[in-house]
């Protein structure tokens, strides 16, 4: 399971089909990719990661603080291509991608344990949607964590 996590201090939000299904003031925009051999423990893993990450700045303007302690929301999307292979041609290949069903059962339980086990407010995407995700990236700060390399 790879994740793409962006911070953001101001609004995003998420638009299928001009119309907004999702939407977050402040916190983590979360891209999701899932891979075939996915299970609990990735999800596990990861939301705590998430949810921990001290990558806002306090008082002092260090990044001390986690999306919990600014009472931040989570906006999670689905992302297929974050599993694309470029070695080969220029064409990407999607084939470390986990097929739909699959996908989207595992997608489903991580954004229940972020609201379950994690108590955070989670918005989220339509899987498989033509989705148009609009925020500001603050700082930029943009941070990929992938849970079997666990780094």
């Amino acid at each position: 399971m790879r994740l793409v996590i962006q911070r953001t201090l101001t609004p995003a939000k998420v638009i299928v089909e001009k119309e907004i299904v999702g939407h977050i003031q402040k916190g983590l925009v979360v891209l999701v990719g899932i891979e075939p051999t996915d299970d609990d423990k990735d999800i596990e893993w990861l939301a705590n990661k998430c949810v921990n990450m001290r990558i806002f700045s306090d008082d002092d303007g260090k990044m001390n603080l986690s999306v919990k302690d600014i009472n931040g929301s989570m906006l999670v999307i689905s992302q297929f291509t974050l599993h694309a292979s470029t070695k080969k041609g220029n064409r990407p290949s999607y084939i470390k991608a986990a097929k739909p069903d699959f996908a989207n059962g595992m997608y489903e339980s991580f954004i229940e344990y972020l609201k379950s086990n994690c108590e955070m407010h989670v918005e989220k995407g339509v899987f498989g949607g033509d989705m148009k995700v609009e925020l500001v990236n603050d700082g930029p700060v943009t941070i990929i964590i992938d849970s079997k390399q666990r780094e």
